[in-house]
């Protein structure tokens, strides 16, 4: 009966078109109503507990970083050496967006600000070179999700508060999942435009290629910052996103100069209403975990998937297929605040790594950014790119099967994440 409480009200306050943070608060409040108490003050105290995480400081910078790093020119001189290497390869341009998307991801950590960008400067381009809209428009959807794998990832922050898993740790087990995303498109882009007869750029000279290196190398030196200290202990994941957003604003104020300082209140503004929205859901999201905690729904859960409990891959199995289809109608981090209180003590009672299974969890999510009829990138993508929301979500498809193929492939295979973990975290 409490399960189907907990369900009945967070749907059908989603189905009455009560946005998902006020949905959630009044999921709890219906199983305080429910277990007979009920108390203002609980949720009040709860609802600001769920805010006060110093590690949640990282998603104000990180975002600041993304804005920063999109109007500072950073995104397009990580486009132009991507360009410079292989965009006279056939199908280039695709492969510049893949590149592209896989450095960015290790700039901003935020899905959106990078299909944003990709789609205003690669999507035009490729229209102009006669690639397909729709299929280019999903491949750069596609690409742009390996931002919440590759740290630094705002996701993997907000998991691992709600989990109390080591964010450091996520991190580092992150960059190989997302490296084989990446590898996954190159070659889903491979053989889709093998027959295809558009006419590459030339290739360009030695010197084009290490004057795009040149013009990047700021950029790139970013991630290299962060992942390293990382490592070594420099600093923390919150200290990790506010160097990462001090670097990006004097890259781009005093290297690059295309970033000046009357743009800057709107690039904080822009941050902020990001991060508010991020921060009311994880507030409100602690109100539900703790009613979730209190009327036992784990154990509930436990005893359904008792059976499973023996064997963790047909356990991954379930919750993945279960998060897939959460995915497609949730936006991330709503998706992660709700079913990391649930997921995580079945985790632990079948003895599965917690940070494996974040990586697996995070893919999981970072997909549903471009499963319909919600995703949050597909709007983006057709909205900056001016496509429609179907053809892009056409275009999609055989990129998102090759994203969950990898993703299934890491549930049968766990070394693929937990070796390289092991060796980049020490």
């Amino acid at each position: 009966m409490t399960i189907v409480i907990f369900l009945g009200a967070l749907l059908g306050a989603m189905a009455l078109g009560v946005p998902i943070a006020f949905s959630l608060l009044v999921c709890g409040a219906a199983l305080m109503w429910h277990m007979d108490m009920f108390d203002v003050q609980i949720l009040a105290q709860n609802t600001i507990e769920g805010a006060n995480s110093f590690p949640l400081l990282a998603v104000p910078f990180f975002m600041l970083a993304g804005e920063i790093m999109n109007a500072g020119g950073l995104s397009r001189r990580i486009v132009n050496f991507a360009m410079a290497l292989v965009g006279h390869i056939k199908g280039g341009l695709g492969y510049v967006g893949i590149m592209a998307a896989v450095i960015m991801a290790s700039l901003s950590g935020s899905a959106v600000a990078d299909a944003a960008a990709l789609a205003a400067l690669l999507l035009p381009m490729m229209k102009r070179a006669g690639y397909d809209p729709a299929r280019s428009a999903g491949l750069l959807s596609s690409a742009s999700i390996i931002a919440p794998i590759i740290p630094p990832s705002i996701g993997f922050v907000v998991f691992g508060v709600a989990a109390n898993v080591s964010i450091s740790k996520l991190f580092m087990a992150g960059i190989a999942p997302g490296i084989m995303l990446g590898a996954a498109l190159w070659a889903t882009w491979w053989w889709l435009v093998r027959k295809e007869k558009i006419e590459a750029p030339p290739r360009a000279s030695r010197r084009e290629v290490l004057l795009a290196l040149k013009d990047a190398t700021f950029a790139l030196v970013m991630p290299v910052i962060v992942i390293v200290g990382l490592k070594f202990g420099v600093f923390t994941p919150t200290e990790a996103a506010v160097v990462a957003a001090v670097y990006a604003l004097f890259v781009s104020t005093v290297i690059y100069k295309e970033l000046k300082l009357n743009q800057l209140f709107g690039l904080f503004a822009a941050a902020a209403q990001t991060t508010a929205v991020i921060m009311f859901l994880v507030a409100a999201a602690m109100v539900s975990a703790w009613m979730i905690t209190v009327a036992n729904l784990p154990a509930e859960l436990v005893s359904l998937l008792k059976p499973l409990l023996d064997n963790p891959t047909l356990l991954l199995v379930a919750i993945m297929i279960i998060t897939m289809l959460v995915g497609t109608a949730m936006d991330m981090t709503p998706t992660i605040l709700i079913l990391t209180p649930v997921f995580m003590p079945i985790i632990k009672a079948a003895g599965i790594d917690p940070v494996y299974f974040g990586v697996l969890f995070m893919i999981n999510n970072a997909i549903g950014l471009i499963t319909p009829p919600v995703g949050t990138v597909l709007s983006t993508v057709a909205g900056v790119g001016k496509i429609s929301m179907d053809d892009v979500a056409k275009g999609v498809w055989p990129f998102m099967v090759a994203q969950f193929a990898v993703m299934f492939l890491l549930v049968f295979f766990p070394s693929l994440v937990t070796v390289p973990a092991r060796w980049l975290h020490g």
